[in-house]
């Protein structure tokens, strides 16, 4: 502990509380375009104190099937890829998001000093700009210690993970090759610094069903009912919830004029199955539900989507990690467990890549996704010294 003194005392001197406050006066909403390529460039130039490459990525192509039912182009922000001493005997991957969940018209757009200035309220001020400070500054440290040509690494900062990271989860996988370990910077789990453990995977899915026109007075037998079909279908898919799969149908889309039949609706649903057992079990039901519903409504049904986060349980390696963490923090005076969460993000990617990952390692806070997000001042230096102490002893075993 001694020896990483030095370098523990600049992550603390680090200015991450003044980036913090100019990051969240950016509205940077994922679908927000304008406020993404605002942000992109500041964290490319925060991020260039460090001695490696920085470039800014372009998302990679896909589509979502719009209100109509037409596939259309995905609308993403650039990513932020750096890469620091990529032949370092030990090599780890940090990942953020520059994105919030506030759109450019959300009502949240302010920051405001509570508690004589302990606690920050505002969009992204925990989910995750201030996650993202609190990475640098633990890079800088890293970078100001003895050991810093130990250890390589790779940072990713993307700008949809709040959407399921769809132009940026092939760049993720990438980054992950070959790592011993990886942090990601999402706020803690409970504001006393807890982490998130165990997560379930992810699948969103948008569900076409197309039936037949008519009118509602003079034929309607002649008529396929899409509503009706989409809304059996979503009740269906309700029932089959249990422990170990959570099923949310969330919306139709679709229909018309009360004169007429609808031909066509759009189901959209979120599962959540908890073990990859289960994945492969939601996927065979809703495979199954489909043709149950195209044959007894005479309807055609096609899906969109999949399983973006796949589930993300403690393996032995993850729980070393943990372990490291864990002890990392009673050595600087904090007293750090771990719970399983129904949340996902690009840590579920990350340990699907075979890298053992502790994903919350971003700044105590809470009420995210909601106009009473904070963030708890004080945590910016303890998690920053938290991370800078994990790194430096990583590199000093060469192994999780």
């Amino acid at each position: 502990m001694k020896a990483h003194r030095s370098a523990l005392d600049a992550a603390g001197d680090a200015p991450m509380l003044a980036q913090v406050r100019s990051w969240s006066a950016i509205n940077s909403g994922s679908r927000n375009l304008g406020g993404l390529s605002a942000m992109a460039p500041l964290l490319a130039d925060a991020f260039s104190i460090l001695p490696g490459d920085v470039t800014l990525l372009n998302a990679a192509p896909g589509d979502e099937i719009s209100r109509d039912g037409e596939a259309m182009p995905l609308a993403l922000g650039q990513n932020l890829h750096v890469c620091v001493r990529p032949q370092a005997p030990v090599r780890i991957l940090l990942t953020g998001h520059m994105d919030t969940v506030y759109g450019v018209d959300h009502p949240f757009q302010t920051i405001t000093d509570r508690d004589d200035g302990a606690i920050l309220n505002g969009p992204g001020v925990a989910d995750m700009k201030g996650g993202i400070a609190i990475m640098l500054a633990a890079l800088a440290a890293v970078e100001a210690s003895p050991l810093a040509s130990r250890i390589g690494y790779d940072v990713v900062i993307n700008s949809d993970e709040e959407i399921g990271s769809p132009g940026s989860a092939a760049l993720i996988a990438r980054a992950a090759a070959g790592k011993h370990a990886a942090l990601t910077y999402e706020p803690s789990a409970l504001p006393d610094g807890t982490l998130a453990g165990a997560r379930p995977g992810s699948g969103n899915f948008s569900i076409l069903i197309t039936g037949r026109a008519a009118h509602a007075g003079r034929n309607p037998r002649d008529g396929r009912n899409a509503i009706v079909a989409a809304g059996d279908l979503a009740l269906r898919l309700a029932r089959a919830a249990r422990d170990g799969l959570s099923i949310n149908p969330a919306r139709i889309d679709g229909g018309g004029p009360n004169n007429m039949v609808p031909d066509q609706a759009i189901l959209r649903v979120n599962l959540r199955p908890v073990l990859p057992a289960d994945q492969i079990a939601a996927e065979a039901l809703i495979r199954d539900l489909m043709q149950t519903i195209a044959r007894e409504h005479d309807v055609t049904v096609h899906i969109h989507g999949g399983f973006g986060r796949p589930p993300k349980p403690i393996d032995p390696p993850a729980e070393r990690l943990f372990r490291l963490v864990q002890s990392s923090a009673a050595m600087l005076g904090q007293s750090i467990g771990w719970i399983p969460t129904g949340g996902v993000c690009d840590g579920n990617n990350i340990a699907a890549c075979g890298v053992p990952v502790v994903d919350t390692m971003g700044a105590r806070g809470g009420a995210i996704h909601s106009a009473e997000e904070y963030l708890i001042v004080e945590s910016l230096v303890e998690r920053a010294q938290l991370s800078a102490l994990v790194m430096l002893r990583l590199a000093e075993s060469a192994r999780v």
